[in-house]
């Protein structure tokens, strides 16, 4: 069993930046490639970016190259989403996730997931 817990989120002007921090329980956090999502209101949820369990292996969506950076901290049973040059289209809740075997973008392959954060990204 992994509990996630999203913190990070809030308020921030167009072009600003953001990290997001999802802190895990459990021993076996090593194991598990973790991931993040979001959704905003009426759309579906959506990849953000993925990595891998050692942090070598990433994967990000076309709509946040470059701007976006997942990382991890397997000792302090942590991973990151540096968010930078924020955009008003970015607005939404984001969520971790995490799941063992290899990263992949597909949410219904996530075993565990955290309550969420919301970032909202004004114009």
């Amino acid at each position: 069993q992994v509990q996630l817990v999203e913190s990070g989120g809030g308020l921030v002007q167009a072009g600003g930046s953001l990290r997001l921090s999802c802190a895990a329980s459990g021993r076996t956090f090593s194991s598990y490639a973790m991931g993040w999502f979001r959704q905003a209101p009426g759309k579906e949820r959506e990849f953000v970016a993925a990595v891998s369990w050692s942090g070598g292996g990433t994967n990000y969506a076309d709509s946040v190259k470059g701007r976006f950076t997942i990382s991890r901290d397997n000792a302090k049973n942590t991973v990151y989403l540096q968010m930078n040059s924020l955009k008003p289209e970015d607005t939404a809740v984001y969520y971790c996730a995490a799941k063992r075997g290899r990263l992949i973008a597909d949410p219904m392959q996530y075993d565990y997931w955290g309550q969420g954060t919301q970032v909202t990204v004004s114009s």
